[in-house]
């Protein structure tokens, strides 16, 4: 019960923490041109009022917020590195931002002025060598090569290398700027929703929203959500579940195997007693559900205490974090637990109802047992 709970727990939890890093990267559901190619550097919509607030109409969405992105390289004397610039504005949730945030502090995007601050991956600020407080040159490619001077005001760290050595977040207003946009022109929306396994359904209510939708300058837009433009990773994720299926059945096939032989033994040092209640009229069901109740009663217990020691190590370790993990290769530092009420009945009475119908089958053998050999039996 201690590895069935564990592992349930421990799966869960990687889940959730990956999936809440890539959503923090992406948001739940895009909404963007729908020329849109998967590319960064991306054809402007229009900044809708009006079209914002219908989305937040739909229920479960927590929040829309602007974005925009632009690729750019950032060179230092020594180092260069090509990354991707994210803007976001004062609608954004900062939420993820601050809670993967290491040093400093993140840009201040509420100012009158576009802001030249921005904020690195810890990853690229090693490879370049550079910390909170420099000033970096970052240029980027159109017609002719621009240079913009920025300020460092924090490093975060998700512990997601591909995603922390491509991100750098800025201002929105100064993509706006490099791409010669107005203060209505942007990259697209993300929307935030507050339950995850709900993201295909928002997505199409998102979708019809949009869909007849055409932007003051033309534009129709397109609706993708996380799934769509992450596959391959949140296909890696899914796989986990079988894992997890895989785990609890072994360990269940031994249990029940277990308890199969517990109740021949248990029939085989009983056998003069059954050779006696046999002789005295005793029925097959009525012995038989004696042994069920003696094996049961076991069963039991060993539920018992697998729940409590192995609820309270997952508990310890979501509070104290004590078995850590190496970031570069498990993408969290320490073991994520994600463990709910509904997850841990379904895991008993699972467990419960397996171990019973595995047991129905050895305790015909009691009532297969002649009276006379029985009573004779040594």
């Amino acid at each position: 019960m201690v590895v069935m709970i564990l592992s349930l727990a421990i799966g869960n939890g990687f889940k959730k923490e990956i999936r809440e890093k890539i959503i923090g990267f992406g948001s739940h559901i895009q909404v963007v041109n729908y020329d849109f190619n998967f590319s960064y550097e991306s054809n402007p919509i229009i900044h809708d009022a009006q079209l914002v607030e219908s989305i937040k109409d739909i229920s479960g969405v927590l929040n829309v917020q602007r974005f925009a992105t632009k690729p750019g390289l950032i060179k230092t004397d020594d180092e260069m590195q090509g990354v991707v610039l994210k803007g976001i504005g004062s609608d954004y949730n900062a939420s993820f931002l601050e809670s993967i945030l290491t040093r400093g502090q993140l840009p201040d995007i509420l100012s009158d002025q576009p802001s030249t601050h921005i904020l690195i991956s810890e990853t690229l600020s090693q490879m370049l060598g550079i910390e909170v407080g420099d000033d970096i040159f970052m240029y980027f490619f159109q017609d002719q090569i621009r240079a913009r001077r920025y300020t460092i005001s924090g490093i975060y760290n998700s512990h997601l290398p591909d995603l922390d050595k491509l991100y750098v977040i800025a201002d929105i207003r100064q993509i706006q700027g490099l791409n010669n946009w107005s203060d209505a022109q942007i990259a697209g929306y993300e929307i935030i929703i507050d339950d995850f396994d709900q993201t295909d359904q928002k997505g199409i209510a998102v979708y019809d929203v949009t869909a007849d939708y055409i932007s003051p300058d033309g534009h129709l837009l397109r609706t993708q959500t996380i799934r769509q433009t992450q596959p391959q990773i949140f296909g890696w994720l899914d796989l986990l579940d079988m894992n997890i299926a895989v785990i609890i059945l072994l360990i269940v096939l031994v249990a029940g195997f277990n308890m199969i032989s517990g109740l021949l033994i248990l029939i085989l040092e009983r056998t003069n007693m059954i050779g006696i209640l046999k002789a005295l009229g005793m029925a097959d069901w009525p012995l038989r559900r004696i042994f069920l109740y003696l094996a049961t009663r076991i069963a039991a217990r060993g539920l018992i205490w697998g729940n409590i020691i192995g609820i309270s190590i997952a508990v310890v370790q979501k509070q104290f974090g004590v078995f850590e993990l190496d970031p570069a290769n498990y993408f969290l530092s320490t073991v994520p637990i994600m463990l709910t009420p509904l997850h841990l009945l379904l895991l008993n009475l699972g467990a419960v109802l397996v171990i019973f119908l595995m047991m129905i089958g050895p305790s015909y053998l009691a009532a297969r047992i002649s009276p006379v050999k029985a009573i004779q039996f040594e």
